[in-house]
C-alpha cells in the first residue's frame, strides 16, 4: 500500500489509487493515516496526497454493498438497502466532480488546510480509544492464532460472521419494529437532519470506522424502519467523523505537511456537505435509480460490486 500510494504525481491517478487501496483494506481512516505518515516522512507531496484522500472517501463503501446483498431475496428490501449502501458513494462522486478541479487549479483545499496546519502545529497528539477494537480484539486474536495466521481463512471466517450477524440483526429489528423501536429511531435519533449528522459523526469517532457506522444503518433502511432521506445526513456525519483519526495521526507526527493533508480531508467533507446539503436529492435520486435497476436485474448489483472484487 505504501509503494502504491507514493508512486503517482497525477491527481486523477491518485484519486483512483485512493479508491483502490481503500477498497482493499476497507478503512478510509487507515489509508488517510498512512498518507499522512507518508507526507510527514517526505515520501509524498501535499498536492499529490489530497486526491488520494478524496479517493479514500469513495472506496470505503464496499462493506455497505456487501451488507445490502443480504436482502437480495426480497426486491423491496433489496432496493431500499442497496440505495442506502451507495448513496454515500454518490455524495463522494458528486463532490469530487466539482471539488477536484478546483483543488488542482486553485488549491481550494490546500490553501485553507495550510492555514489550519500552521495554527495547530504545536498541539500535541493523543490516542483515541476505539470501543469496537477493545471489544473485538481478544476474539479476533484468538481466531487468527487458531488458524495459524492464515490470511484467507481468517477472511472467510470474518465474512461468514458478518453475514451471520446481519441475518439475525435484520430478524431482531423486524421483531422490535412491532414494538416502539421504530418510533424511537424516528422521533429520537433521526428526528432532524442535524441530529442524524451529529449521531453519524460521534459514532464514527468512537468506533474509528465509517464502514461500521454506515453499514449498520443499511439493514435498518432495508427493513423499512428508516428512509434513505433520513439516513443521508447520518452518512455525511460518518464522513466527517472518519477524518478525526487522520487528524490525530497528524498531531502525533507534528509536521505541518501531515497536518495539511489531514485538514484537507476534513475540509473536503465539510465543503461537500455545505454544497450538497440543500441539494440532497441529487445523490439520493442517483442512488435510488441505481437501486431500482439492481432490484429488477440483480446482476447489475454484482457488476457494480465487481471492480472492488477485481481490486482485491
Amino acid at each position: 500500500a505504501k509503494d502504491m500510494l507514493s508512486t503517482t504525481s497525477n491527481p486523477f491517478v491518485g484519486l483512483f489509487i485512493g479508491v483502490l487501496v481503500t477498497s482493499v483494506v476497507q478503512s478510509s481512516s487507515t489509508v488517510t493515516s498512512l498518507v499522512v505518515g507518508l507526507v510527514g516522512g517526505g515520501m509524498l507531496g501535499i498536492s499529490n496526497a489530497i486526491p488520494i484522500v478524496m479517493g479514500a472517501n469513495i472506496g470505503t463503501s464496499i462493506t455497505n454493498i456487501i451488507v445490502s446483498l443480504g436482502h437480495i431475496r426480497s426486491d423491496v428490501e433489496f432496493k431500499r438497502a442497496f440505495a442506502a449502501s451507495v448513496v454515500h458513494d454518490f455524495f463522494n462522486i458528486v463532490t469530487v466532480m466539482w471539488l477536484l478541479p478546483l483543488q488542482i487549479f486553485f488549491g481550494v483545499l490546500e490553501t485553507p488546510s495550510v492555514m489550519l496546519a500552521d495554527a495547530f502545529q504545536n498541539v500535541g497528539g493523543m490516542n483515541l480509544l476505539s470501543i469496537v477494537k477493545v471489544m473485538t480484539k481478544p476474539l479476533a486474536t484468538l481466531i487468527i492464532n487458531a488458524t495459524g495466521k492464515t490470511a484467507w481463512l481468517c477472511a472467510l471466517i470474518g465474512i461468514a460472521a458478518l453475514f451471520f450477524a446481519l441475518r439475525y440483526l435484520v430478524k431482531i429489528l423486524k421483531i422490535l419494529v412491532v414494538g416502539k423501536i421504530e418510533a424511537w429511531f424516528k422521533t429520537r435519533l433521526f428526528k432532524t437532519a442535524g441530529r442524524a449528522l451529529v449521531l453519524g459523526m460521534v459514532l464514527t469517532v468512537l468506533v474509528q470506522s465509517s464502514s461500521i457506522t454506515t453499514s449498520f444503518i443499511v439493514p435498518i433502511v432495508g427493513a423499512g424502519i428508516l428512509t434513505i432521506q433520513q439516513i443521508f445526513p447520518y452518512t455525511l456525519g460518518a464522513n466527517v467523523g472518519t477524518t478525526i483519526t487522520a487528524i490525530i495521526a497528524a498531531l502525533v507526527i507534528k509536521t505541518p505537511e501531515a497536518l495539511t493533508v489531514a485538514f484537507a480531508h476534513l475540509l473536503f467533507n465539510l465543503f461537500g456537505i455545505a454544497v450538497i446539503w440543500k441539494h440532497q436529492f441529487i445523490p439520493i435520486r442517483m442512488a435510488q435509480m441505481l437501486a431500482e435497476a439492481c432490484s429488477r436485474r440483480k446482476y447489475i448489483a454484482f457488476l457494480f460490486f465487481a471492480p472492488y472484487i477485481r481490486n482485491d
